[in-house]
């Protein structure tokens, strides 16, 4: 169960885009050498390109399955159009980074538009190499659903950015 002061229950990641689950690999994303860390913020212009993605644990016999998202589409406070897709990444083998795995869907820039978004990246293990469809729209996405399809049960680790629109003056 997660804790109270878990980053992905206080940020709202378990409840909106998660079940509670125990982490169970280590995974790490960087944004040129801009490690991720659950909540910081990220401006838009730092992840113009695909980050680096990398497991830490698991073999390469074991699989998993990269999904990153947006809850917040279009906005926080009423994101009804929730979740957006940004990319999924499968049969990553462990040890190993996304750059081994296949990219189902590609990476697509967040650009917020309204408010704070999480940007979330979710972690599955796989019982085996499979072929995964990708959804048929980026928009009204859910990470649950997906994982259920295909048969993925929890998450085995997840972390979170924010990022807000980039005014001139937050460029500099």
């Amino acid at each position: 169960m997660a804790r109270i002061s878990d980053p992905l229950t206080v940020g709202r990641v378990v409840g909106d885009v998660l079940d509670p689950f125990i982490p169970s690999i280590r995974m790490s994303v960087c944004f040129n050498n801009t490690p991720v860390f659950n909540g910081h913020e990220l401006f838009p212009s730092q992840v113009t390109s695909k980050p680096r993605f990398e497991i830490h644990g698991g073999d390469l016999r074991t699989f998993f399955t990269l999904v990153m998202t947006d809850p917040d589409v279009p906005g926080p406070s009423d994101p009804y159009l929730r979740e957006h897709l940004h990319w999924i990444v499968t049969d990553i083998p462990g040890t190993t980074d996304a750059s081994f795995g296949r990219e189902v869907v590609s990476y697509e820039i967040p650009r917020p538009n309204i408010g704070i978004h999480r940007f979330v990246f979710v972690l599955f293990k796989q019982k085996r190499r499979q072929t995964v469809n990708p959804p048929s729209s980026r928009d009204q996405f859910s990470t649950r659903s997906f994982a259920a399809e295909n048969d993925f049960g929890l998450p085995v680790a997840a972390v979170f950015f924010n990022a807000q629109r980039e005014t001139a003056a937050r460029r500099r």
